[in-house]
This record gives C-alpha cells, sequence and structure tokens, in this order.
C-alpha cells in the first residue's frame, strides 16, 4: 500500500520558516518527480515546486521561488520542503505527490499519481 505521510505544518508567524516533510512508503518503483501542492481556502490546488527523485533537479512556481526549497533523502524515502519569508499568501493545505513517470507537464496535478494527506500551514500576519 503506498502512502505519503506529511507533517511539520502549523501556525508562523508571516517572515517565519517552516519546513514540511513527506515520508513516501509502499512504491515499488522510484517515482520520477515528488512535487508539492497547495490549496487555500475557496482556491484550486497549485503547483508549489517539484524535485526528480534520482537527478535531485528542482523546479518552482514563480510565486514560491527564491523562498522556498526542495530537497529529498533517498535513503529515508522522504521529501522536504523548506518554506522561508512567509506570507499571508502561504497559508495553505500542503500536499505532496508522486508521479511515476516523466512528464514535461509537471505543474499540473493530474500527473500525479499518490497524494498524502496534507499539512496545514497557517500565516499570522
Amino acid at each position: 500500500q503506498v502512502q505519503l505521510v506529511e507533517s511539520g505544518g502549523g501556525l508562523v508567524q508571516a517572515g517565519g520558516s517552516l519546513r514540511l516533510s513527506c515520508v513516501v512508503s509502499g512504491l515499488t518503483f522510484s517515482p520520477y518527480f515528488m512535487g508539492w501542492f497547495r490549496q487555500g481556502p475557496g482556491k484550486e490546488r497549485e503547483f508549489v515546486g517539484t524535485i526528480t527523485w534520482t537527478g535531485g533537479i528542482t523546479y518552482y512556481a514563480g510565486s514560491v521561488k527564491g523562498r522556498f526549497t526542495i530537497s529529498r533523502d533517498n535513503a529515508k524515502s522522504t521529501v522536504y520542503l523548506q518554506m522561508n519569508s512567509l506570507r499571508a499568501e502561504d497559508a495553505a493545505m500542503y500536499y505532496c505527490a508522486a508521479s511515476s513517470s516523466y512528464t514535461n507537464n509537471y505543474r499540473n496535478s493530474n500527473q500525479y499519481d499518490y497524494w498524502g494527506q496534507g499539512t496545514q500551514v497557517t500565516v499570522s500576519s
């Protein structure tokens, strides 16, 4: 059974930092992309960033580039999302997701096969 379990969310002041983790288990193959998405109240789910599992190549949404960093520890089957300089508009439920194959449309949530349950990030101003 494939499981993606996020953790690390919480309440933080604007300008602060959080690090989210996503532990992957049950996959019988190495995913191609491990992505982070978020969904705020009344908003659609949006792409935050993604990392290739093997090469560690990262791609980010413009709104978080320079503030957020994705990394992975293959030995621990864990992907991280380091979030710095948090803003009120970053508040959302954050999800990690795994794609089983390459896609050049990695910003599209439909390209990801497995999802975690999410972890809530709240930013106070």
